[in-house]
């Protein structure tokens, strides 16, 4: 089979990601101005987190971590991956169909793991029943991962990376249809998680199809291959449940305090865009890629894999995270300002976007150098270096709110990211040539750093002298539109400048 392209396929998966961001932020957007940071607005978060706390494992996460290697080498290998794949298909539906009935049964309990803040308030009784909801999400989502696993190993990205943006769709559908029909918004967001994985999995069921690869029901059965895909998996669940616990230990430490969990939940959504977008992305298109060369025993491929994928990644989101740590308030007030959403909740969403920028070069970070692992099968490091990172977060979080409130959690979140991401990489030290630094990205990622730092400086000067713009409501837009463009122009300059990329390579790449 041919080789996978990682920059079209980083362009691919990247503009839809992209796509998914926006209807994302129209749908948070909605939230805000609907529900503001209210009791509604805090119980569906939490109940929503809760199905997608467990994709990780199902989805995502452990399984396709350990799935997608093994399919890989298999469709490179010519052995048989289609009847992997229903096997595999068979398992993970059947053990879902079990964890979701438990968990719908265990919703109290759940949410008491989740924001035990919540007990005693309207709150609880409320995400308790949205989660009931809203939990069968897990079933559908995780199967529509598999199948998405499925697609991007045989260099199919576009269907499985244009998935998400049905979710965005219909959550933004169901808000218009409840707003208009005067129906309870928070009970039509809910009923929305749901319909929207029923209509994930039958888009990507499509897919799979189309690929030649189409599910066949089969009884489940222990066979090797999926005996060995449950050992390989084991050590991956364990550190997918590892960061989970640094998800719960955030939300707890922000259900203590009224409104945090809406200014984190914002927060979290506005740097996820350059997450989803460039780290998902690189994450999505690499792992499945090395996998396929470490079978063919292309070593020199797999390391040029690796070190564009890290370039790429450095050049983007660097200048992002610079750029979401000097503006933070002009972003979360024209965004975000305006309904239910008061001018008091701008600066503590502000202040945790400003952390969470801090961390989102290791973040990305940590989507480049995980694959290096997962392609050789080696689940149980990534798990002993995450086990680390929760001790570091747990201890970050929970002892500084008392003494700083519920920045706290973001602060834990951002150092656990960096210490997980120095693990893989003195980890990843030990193996071949695939993992080594190349002179290109040796020579770029500190003018990379450079460039960034250039266009931040520019964008904090010129956002002091706008600064009135930011507060008229018919400038605002046109304010914040002239930073995004300054940032955009004044990076590319410098950086062209500097040698830390040149816009030809890039144009070169993504014409492949």
């Amino acid at each position: 089979m041919k080789p996978v392209r990682l920059a079209a396929g980083f362009l691919t998966v990247g503009a839809w990601t992209f796509l998914s961001r926006v209807f994302g932020f129209a749908r948070d957007i909605m939230i805000a101005a609907f529900l503001g940071a209210g009791p509604v607005a805090e119980a569906f978060l939490i109940a929503f987190s809760l199905p997608n706390l467990f994709r990780r494992f199902f989805g995502e996460g452990a399984f396709n971590m350990a799935f997608i290697p093994m399919f890989s080498k298999r469709l490179e290998r010519d052995e048989n991956a289609g009847e992997f794949m229903n096997e595999a298909f068979a398992a993970l539906g059947t053990l879902l169909i079990v964890f979701t009935l438990i968990g719908t049964v265990a919703m109290p309990w759940l949410v008491v793991a989740m924001a035990s803040g919540f007990i005693g308030d309207a709150r609880f009784d409320l995400a308790v029943h949205f989660g009931r909801i809203a939990f069968p999400y897990i079933l559908f989502i995780s199967l529509a991962a598999l199948l998405s696993g499925v697609l991007n190993a045989t260099g199919r990205f576009a269907v499985a990376a244009a998935a998400p943006v049905l979710l965005n769709v219909l959550f933004i559908g169901a808000m218009v249809v409840a707003d208009t029909l005067g129906l309870d918004i928070g009970l039509a967001l809910a009923w929305a998680v749901p319909v929207a994985g029923i209509a994930q999995l039958a888009l990507l069921w499509r897919g799979a199809a189309r690929a030649g690869y189409a599910p066949r029901l089969v009884r489940p059965r222990l066979t090797p291959q999926i005996r060995r895909l449950a050992i390989v998996a084991a050590p991956a669940a364990l550190a997918g449940g590892v960061v989970q616990i640094n998800l719960l230990v955030g939300r707890q430490v922000a259900s203590f305090f009224e409104g945090a969990v809406v200014w984190l939940s914002l927060a979290d959504r506005l740097y996820q865009l350059p997450l989803g977008v460039v780290g998902i992305a690189i994450g999505v298109v690499l792992l499945p890629d090395l996998s396929r060369r470490l079978g063919a025993g292309d070593a020199a491929g797999g390391q040029a894999a690796f070190n564009r994928a890290a370039e790429i990644s450095l050049a983007l989101t660097v200048p992002a995270a610079v750029a979401l740590l000097v503006v933070p308030v002009p972003v979360v007030s024209v965004l975000f300002e305006r309904g239910a959403f008061e001018a008091r909740d701008v600066g503590p969403t502000a202040l945790a976007l400003a952390v969470y920028a801090l961390g989102l070069p290791a973040f990305v970070l940590q989507k480049v150098l995980q694959p290096l692992f997962f392609a050789r099968e080696d689940t149980r490091s990534p798990f002993r270096y995450a086990l680390l990172a929760m001790i570091v977060n747990a201890v970050v979080a929970i002892g500084l709110a008392p003494l700083i409130g519920f920045i706290a959690a973001a602060i834990g979140t951002t150092v656990a990211a960096w210490v997980m991401v120095l693990q893989l990489w003195l980890g990843s030290r030990a193996m071949a040539r695939e993992a080594a630094l190349d002179a290109r990205l040796r020579a770029r990622a500190p003018r990379i750093v450079l460039a960034s730092s250039v266009m931040g400086a520019a964008l904090w000067s010129v956002a002091l002298w706008i600064g009135p713009g930011f507060e008229v409501p018919g400038l605002r837009y046109l304010a914040l539109a002239g930073l995004v463009a300054l940032g955009i122009v004044v990076y590319a300059g410098a950086g062209q400048a500097l040698g830390a990329f040149r816009v030809s390579e890039l144009r070169t790449a993504f014409r492949r």
